[in-house]
């Protein structure tokens, strides 16, 4: 579908096979297998480089298996997670396959087993790929519209930089733009009423527009309130450079109790930070305190998340930059918080003590303590202020497990697809790899994009 009489330059009549719009993970997965298949590919890029927020990873990690992805994330699309579990070693593989290294498997978090690789080296080489494939790369670009004739997706109309326009025509099309996490509107719409009051621990491109692109054309979304990914933060600090994303990021919160505005425990700190995350996104005025004694600053603070991971102070460094924090001598000295924190000190002395009560009995606190149930009760004692930040959301366009973007009936909208964190289904209220997936569906939408181009009929 396009304007009547729209100033567009139109490509040669075969266009190419797969027209990939997003330079991410996921896209530039895609795009590097599809040409290595020996597909003529064309990518789209907003940004002025590729790699979006792949560029601040450094791991590809999910379930062992289907036990343990089905105990973690007991709501997400039941195709989408056996997929990714399945696929995921096959992954691994094409990343050692085009000459990155990817580290032997570890644990991450409590369930998790992954690989170190680096980010930047493999979204490198993709794009490396794709020029060395005659593939066509273009940057700083806008995607108006997709092309629908026939009830299918064929192409794009793009916009460059200079205004200039041009229609793509394309067997096949895959949106990965990463998500919308960069578009306020649609945090508050599809993610929290308060989603706004986040900051941004991702790219500033992934505004949306994959997902804006599919629904108007009829795409089916995920589920409302399916959560987000991200981390704890300290408040006030604005993010100064993407290294702040890691660095400033409270894994520990894990070891560590967070209490709301009111002095409440309100979640089982021990199942993930990023579980905590979206549950301080509920409390009131979305921010907490974050307290851990000397054992957890010693071996959780200072320590490494994972293994290979570069250890950083993230006490130290938010009391660098300005941010609330406190150190106190012992738990009474907790009951001498500033008052222009707005937090009734005693009572968040008394949580605590009350914690280190509970936690040593058979009962237990409530919430419940699942993994780390040792007191806090090491002096001194460690207080941030945190508030939630935000990576991607969980809400996104349906996909099945060819990466096709389904209907609102259910069916596969014919000629287009969808990876990474465009997508909705996979995750609700859980998490289990952002880079897994991207890696995992791009490849898969490269599979489908490949039957399709020696079918020639959209996917």
């Amino acid at each position: 579908m396009h304007a009547p009489g729209a100033d567009l330059s139109v490509t040669a009549a075969e266009g190419v096979d797969l027209l990939v719009i997003g330079a991410g993970m996921a896209g530039l997965t895609a795009a590097a297998r599809a040409v290595t298949d020996g597909l003529s590919v064309a990518v789209v890029e907003s940004a002025p480089d590729v790699g979006g927020s792949a560029r601040f990873a450094g791991y590809a990690w999910t379930a062992p298996d289907h036990a343990t992805m089905d105990a973690h994330n007991p709501r997400g699309d039941r195709p989408l997670k056996r997929a990714l579990v399945d696929r995921f070693a096959d992954g691994i593989d094409w990343i050692r396959s085009i000459g990155v290294e990817a580290k032997d498997a570890q644990p991450i978090l409590s369930f998790g087993r992954g690989h170190q690789f680096d980010t930047n080296h493999y979204v490198d080489t993709c794009r490396r790929l794709i020029a060395d494939g005659a593939g066509e790369l273009l940057l700083k670009t806008e995607t108006e519209q997709l092309l629908v004739e026939d009830g299918a997706v064929t192409g794009a109309d793009v916009r460059g930089a200079d205004g200039g326009r041009r229609r793509i025509r394309a067997t096949t099309t895959l949106l990965a733009t990463g998500g919308f996490q960069g578009d306020p509107e649609l945090r508050t719409a599809h993610v929290h009423p308060h989603a706004d009051r986040m900051q941004l621990r991702s790219n500033l491109h992934s505004t949306g527009g994959g997902y804006r692109l599919a629904t108007a054309i009829g795409a089916a979304t995920g589920t409302e309130n399916a959560g987000f990914y991200g981390h704890l933060i300290p408040s006030g600090i604005p993010f100064a450079d993407p290294a702040d994303f890691v660095d400033m990021s409270l894994y520990y919160s894990e070891h560590a109790l967070l209490l709301n505005l009111r002095g409440e425990r309100f979640v089982d700190e021990t199942l993930g930070d990023h579980l905590t995350t979206m549950a301080l996104l509920d409390q009131p005025e979305s921010r907490g305190l974050l307290i851990a004694d000397a054992r957890v600053f010693r071996d959780w603070i200072v320590g490494s998340y994972v293994e290979g991971a570069v250890a950083v102070d993230k006490f130290a460094l938010a009391a660098k930059r300005g941010g609330r924090v406190g150190l106190a001598g012992d738990l009474d000295e907790l009951a001498y918080l500033p008052e222009e924190w707005g937090y009734d000190a005693e009572t968040v002395r008394d949580a605590v003590r009350r914690f280190n009560e509970q936690v040593t009995t058979e009962e237990g606190p409530a919430p419940g303590r699942a993994l780390d149930r040792l007191p806090l009760e090491e002096a001194p004692y460690y207080v941030i202020e945190t508030v939630p930040a935000i990576t991607f959301p969980f809400h996104g366009l349906r996909i099945d497990d060819l990466a096709r973007v389904l209907d609102g009936d259910g069916g596969p909208l014919p000629g287009l697809l969808a990876a990474g964190s465009d997508t909705g289904g996979l995750w609700d209220r859980a998490y289990a790899g952002g880079i897994a997936s991207a890696l995992v569906f791009g490849l898969t939408a490269a599979r489908t994009a490949v039957a399709a181009a020696h079918l020639r009929v959209p996917a």
